[in-house]
C-alpha cells in the first residue's frame, strides 16, 4: 500500500503559530550530536551547560530536548517564536512531513486538528515530501 502523500495533493503553509512545538506530553524532539552542537554553538553556550540545561539521554541512548514550561519547546520565546530557527533539528525542519503523519490519511487529518497550516496554502510537491520522509527515515529508523 502506498503512503498517503503519494495518492493525493497535500497542502501546507506554516503560519508560525508554534503549536507543533507543544508536546502535550506525548512527543520528544530527537537530536543527533551534530544537531545538538549546532544549536549549542548558535546559542553560544558551553557544552556542559547546554547538556545540563537542555538535553536528556533516554534509556535507549537517544538524545532528546528536555521539556520546557507548559509542555512547550524549551526554545520557544514568549511570542511563540523559535529562538534556534536557523539551526533547528531535522525533526522540526521536516514537520509535518514525517512518515507517520504524511504517510497515513487518518494521522494527517488528526494532525490538521492541531496544526492550522495543514490543508492550507500551496500544494507541496511529492518530491519535497518524499525528501522529508526519507530524511526522517534515515535519521530516526
Amino acid at each position: 500500500m502506498q503512503p498517503f502523500f503519494e495518492s493525493g495533493s497535500l497542502r501546507f503553509s506554516c503560519t508560525g503559530c508554534g503549536k507543533c512545538c507543544e508536546t502535550a506530553g506525548d512527543y520528544y524532539v530527537y537530536l543527533t550530536l551534530k544537531e545538538a552542537a549546532l544549536v549549542r554553538d548558535y546559542l553560544g553556550l558551553s557544552h556542559a551547560w547546554f547538556r545540563r540545561r537542555y538535553l536528556i539521554r533516554l534509556e535507549d541512548g537517544d538524545l532528546v530536548l528536555g521539556p520546557g514550561r507548559n509542555e512547550r519547546c524549551v526554545f520557544l520565546d514568549q511570542d511563540g517564536r523559535c529562538r534556534v530557527y536557523p539551526v533547528r533539528p531535522l525533526q522540526c525542519r521536516t514537520y509535518p512531513f514525517w512518515p507517520e503523519v504524511a504517510g497515513n490519511r487518518r494521522n494527517w487529518q488528526r494532525e490538521a486538528l492541531r496544526c492550522e497550516g495543514i490543508g492550507n496554502g500551496p500544494v507541496v510537491s511529492r518530491a519535497v515530501i518524499r525528501r522529508a520522509v526519507r530524511q526522517c527515515e534515515e535519521q530516526f529508523d
